[in-house]
């Protein structure tokens, strides 16, 4: 009788949790399953239904170059959905079709409340609205996207965070205010000012301005193009270098106050485009914690508190290494299975083509953005 109830528990099956799991079915391991508290790709099923990838797909497996947006060998987003920038939910669909075309495990409506560690023999047992699962390894790919940041400042509550809008043309109203600049407020404000609305971005820097050929920390070149069209309608306001103190409510109205003293009102709830806590908050006592707030993972993304608890996905990050695009952090999948598998004990020569087609990143030195022009 096996020790533990499984070998490995996957917790989420969005793109991280459908990546790595398709790994560990091509290594022969059979006595595993990704618990998902909602359905395959929940994330992304979310989004406001005029978001799209930024990054674009484009089917070129055949010349050894795999799809932006695939999180495994052998799939192309861009061929299964035939779409360039695909929307959340039919991205979703595409991970539905990794899982149903590789036979991964994945077990839905299962809510993981808890984690907790087993010395003898070493692993964890898992809380579960279902009960308690037993594990000898435990891959954390629950993303963020479902933990939004609802109270960055005083007043946030009187706030809408855009991961609660389901699309922006259901938003009543004709002027918005939308607090954060980055990719999520200018797409808020570039759709908001194509259904003919009046909308005004703040930031406390002006990320529009930013030159850089890294978009995990810059606009990306879909966005940009996007802005400037916003910018010829004269409907879009950009306002840089300003911080929020404060959010109020007067006379019907709220009211923003900047830490400059600048205040600004709306006569819709300000929009949140401020970011995500991040699912390792639920389990956060497994982790060793930097002064950014960012989890500190060995070179295998493996818990340096909690040994055999591994991250995958958008929450890794490496000193000044930000993988929070699919492209990037589906580089390392191979690097916690091969890690895992040696452990177990599995063959691990399936990966060797994992390393062939780039997705095998284990020397984070050469991550580094060099465009001559």
């Amino acid at each position: 009788m096996p020790e533990f109830d499984f070998d490995v528990l996957i917790i989420g099956a969005g793109a991280a949790g459908v990546g790595v799991g398709r790994i560990f079915k091509e290594l022969g391991l059979s006595r595993f399953t990704l618990l998902e508290r909602h359905e395959i790709g929940a994330t992304f099923r979310r989004w406001p239904r005029e978001m799209r990838f930024i990054s674009p797909s484009f089917t070129s497996n055949a010349y050894g170059l795999l799809d932006l947006n695939a999180v495994a060998l052998d799939t192309s987003p861009a061929f299964s959905l035939a779409d360039e920038h695909p929307s959340g939910r039919s991205f979703a669909r595409y991970l539905e079709g990794v899982v149903e075309e590789f036979s991964i495990p994945v077990t839905t409506g299962v809510e993981v409340t808890g984690i907790e560690t087993l010395e003898t023999p070493a692993g964890f047992c898992v809380s579960t609205t279902q009960g308690a699962l037993t594990s000898r390894f435990v891959v954390w790919a629950a993303g963020e996207f479902q933990y939004p940041r609802l109270t960055p400042f005083p007043g946030g509550q009187l706030c809408r965070h855009n991961s609660t809008v389901s699309s922006w043309r259901a938003l009543e109203g004709d002027e918005f205010l939308i607090l954060g600049g980055s990719e999520s407020g200018i797409d808020a404000a570039t759709r908001l000012c194509s259904y003919g609305k009046r909308v005004r971005v703040v930031d406390r820097g002006e990320p529009w301005d930013e030159e850089g050929s890294d978009p995990s920390a810059t606009l990306s070149p879909i966005t940009l193009r996007r802005l400037d069209r916003a910018l010829a309608t004269e409907r879009l306001e950009l306002i840089g270098k300003e911080t929020v103190d404060r959010v109020t409510q007067r006379a019907g109205k709220y009211c923003v106050t900047m830490a400059s003293g600048l205040e600004l009102s709306s006569p819709t709830p300000p929009i949140l485009c401020t970011g995500f806590a991040g699912s390792l908050t639920l389990i956060g006592d497994k982790f060793e914690w930097n002064d950014d707030g960012v989890p500190s993972l060995s070179e295998i993304d493996e818990s340096t508190k909690t040994p055999g608890l591994f991250v995958t996905g958008p929450l890794v990050r490496h000193e000044q290494l930000v993988l929070c695009f699919i492209y990037k952090f589906r580089q390392r999948f191979a690097v916690v299975a091969d890690a895992i598998a040696e452990r177990l004990g599995l063959d691990r020569t399936p990966l060797e083509r994992y390393r062939l087609q780039r997705m095998f990143l284990d020397d984070l030195s050469c991550c580094e953005e060099t465009c001559a022009c």
